[in-house]
C-alpha cells in the first residue's frame, strides 16, 4: 500500500481512538463537537482506505460510524 494512504490510515485511526480515549478518562462527552468531529473525521479517512482496499466489511463499518458521527454533529449544531 503506499505510503499516503498508509499515513491516511494512521492519522484515521489515531483520531478515532484520541476521541475515545478522551471519552474514556472523562475528558470528553460524547455529545461534544470536538469528540464527533474527531470521530467523524477519523471514520471518514478510514472509510477512504477500505474504498482504497475494497474491504467491504470495513467499507460498511467506516461508513456507518461516519454517518453516525455526522448526524451526532448535525444534532449539536441544531441544539446551538
Amino acid at each position: 500500500m503506499p505510503v499516503l494512504v498508509q499515513s491516511v490510515s494512521l492519522l484515521g485511526a489515531g483520531l478515532v481512538l484520541a476521541a475515545f480515549f478522551a471519552l474514556q478518562r472523562g475528558r470528553w462527552r460524547p455529545d461534544q463537537a470536538i469528540y464527533l468531529w474527531c470521530n467523524a473525521l477519523g471514520a471518514g479517512l478510514l472509510t477512504f482506505v477500505a474504498l482504497w482496499d475494497r474491504r467491504l466489511g470495513f467499507i460498511v463499518l467506516e461508513s456507518a460510524w461516519t454517518a453516525i458521527a455526522a448526524a451526532g454533529l448535525w444534532r449539536a449544531r441544531a441544539r446551538s
